[in-house]
């Protein structure tokens, strides 16, 4: 009976520890070093059910009952324990995470059409209220396409390697959109009236005004009886209804090989003594239209270019065309 009443002190002492323990339970990680000392395969419990075999056999059975019920009592307040801490973490996270339906949301901003595409498309939309269409192209070109169908010379200096990109010896990233007036002319009877966009690329070196990629919108209007007259019209409408009342344009002699003849675009705002270059134009030279199958006899016709960073450069007051590729937010979202 010795070895029972000693088993009895040591299952008070397990009791008292644990119920001492109980009152430390304020976390998940207190909790578990908890079942781990008590009830864990190793814990103090399950030491003391090894001893029932050191017993008598009449003590065994009482052994047992006092080992059953301390093993019963700790899976108990084990259990209160856990879900009494289970409530208590839900309701924290209900009240941290609580959201107050009465107030307003959190803005996120949502992306945008770069400017670039912005002024690119815009300008689409005037012409295509005008009655043209809009024709787009390779950006790898032969040389017939970019030079020889423009009437450009074999020695023209745009032809160098040192100002555009070649691919390989007759290929190349085309420097303008004027092959897509080719390709266009090639395939259709006049009338035609398009605008090319699209990106271009030239051997410039990088700064405020200049970049080796770049983009450009083209117009070519071919029909009988046209003259500079419905050129110089067509482009007052445009600078009218894309920049606003208060511009005013003129026209001065340039050359480009392929229009004859051929006229630089500048204009200025009202209040202003500078004039701004907007880009070249002139008559499709009868070489060109020859090229293309056109009777030159029968038919005129006139196309003008300029580039869409330096258009949104005039319209917005950028000063430096870089600013288009830095994606700085600070700018983009301007716009």
């Amino acid at each position: 009976m010795a070895q029972l009443d000693d088993l009895r002190k040591q299952i008070s002492l397990v009791e008292s520890d644990l119920d001492e323990g109980l009152l430390g339970l304020t976390d998940q990680q207190t909790l578990e070093t908890f079942r781990i000392e008590f009830l864990g395969r190793k814990g103090r419990i399950a030491r003391l059910f090894k001893v029932l075999g050191e017993l008598d056999a009449d003590a065994r059975a009482e052994a047992g009952r006092l080992l059953n019920a301390l093993k019963d009592h700790a899976n108990t307040a084990f259990d209160k324990c856990r879900d009494k801490l289970q409530i208590v973490t839900l309701e924290g996270r209900i009240t941290k995470e609580k959201v107050d339906l009465t107030l307003p949301g959190v803005y996120h901003s949502l992306g945008h059409l770069h400017l670039l595409t912005q002024v690119q498309q815009e300008i689409e939309s005037i012409f295509l209220r005008m009655g043209f269409d809009v024709a787009t192209g390779p950006e790898i070109e032969s040389e017939y396409y970019n030079f020889e169908a423009l009437n450009i010379p074999e020695d023209h200096p745009a032809r160098e390697e040192w100002d555009s990109f070649y691919i390989d010896g007759s290929h190349l990233l085309r420097p303008h959109t004027s092959p897509v007036q080719i390709r266009v002319m090639e395939q259709t009877d006049p009338p035609v009236r398009i605008i090319c966009p699209g990106r271009c690329y030239r051997r410039d070196t990088q700064d405020a005004t200049h970049s080796p990629v770049f983009h450009q919108v083209e117009l070519l209007w071919v029909e009988e009886g046209l003259s500079l007259a419905n050129l110089k019209y067509v482009i007052e409408l445009f600078v009218r209804e894309f920049f606003g009342e208060g511009y005013k344009m003129r026209l001065s002699g340039d050359f480009f090989p392929f229009t004859e003849p051929s006229v630089q675009v500048h204009m200025r705002s009202r209040g202003s003594s500078d004039w701004l270059e907007l880009g070249g134009a002139g008559m499709v030279d009868p070489a060109v239209l020859t090229n293309v199958g056109y009777d030159p006899e029968k038919v005129t016709g006139f196309a003008f270019g300029f580039g869409v960073e330096r258009m949104a450069m005039l319209r917005y007051g950028i000063d430096d065309i870089r600013t288009f590729l830095t994606n700085d937010l600070r700018f983009i979202e301007q716009f």
